[in-house]
């Protein structure tokens, strides 16, 4: 599968906000590095839980991929949205194994401030998920 047609999945996760279609995406040992945990996190369940409640928190009105760079088996898209009257950007790089699973992914933001909003918001949104 190409880095085109994987991303095209991806892009239909965000559209949909489908937590269960994280599980035909990610890779059993994917890794997940976040913006604001320091240490990477490893395993489909943990990641799963944190890029469903990144799409509830940034996935609003204002979220558009607005930029997209694909290599063999990745992709860098840059996103922009605006929560609580900060203007963030970012991107996400998406590694993609030979049978079309993610392996790693990777968010970047800025600025410092929207760092801090989105820190504040995930961590709500995750203490959410694990009370469910």
């Amino acid at each position: 599968m190409t880095s085109k047609a994987n991303l095209e999945r991806w892009y239909d996760f965000v559209k949909a906000k489908d937590p269960s279609a994280l599980d035909a995406l990610l890779a059993d040992d994917v890794t997940f590095y976040s913006p604001v945990v320091h240490t990477p996190q490893r395993g489909k369940m943990i990641t799963s839980l944190y890029l469903g409640a990144a799409a509830n928190v940034l996935g609003g009105d204002n979220f558009r991929y607005v930029g997209e760079y694909l290599s063999g088996d990745g992709a860098v898209i840059e996103f922009n949205t605006v929560i609580d009257g900060i203007e963030i950007d970012g991107i996400d790089m998406i590694t993609w194994n030979t049978d079309g699973k993610i392996t790693d992914f990777k968010v970047m933001v800025r600025p410092l401030k929207a760092v801090n909003k989105l820190h504040e918001m995930m961590a709500a949104m995750l203490a959410q998920f694990q009370k469910r």
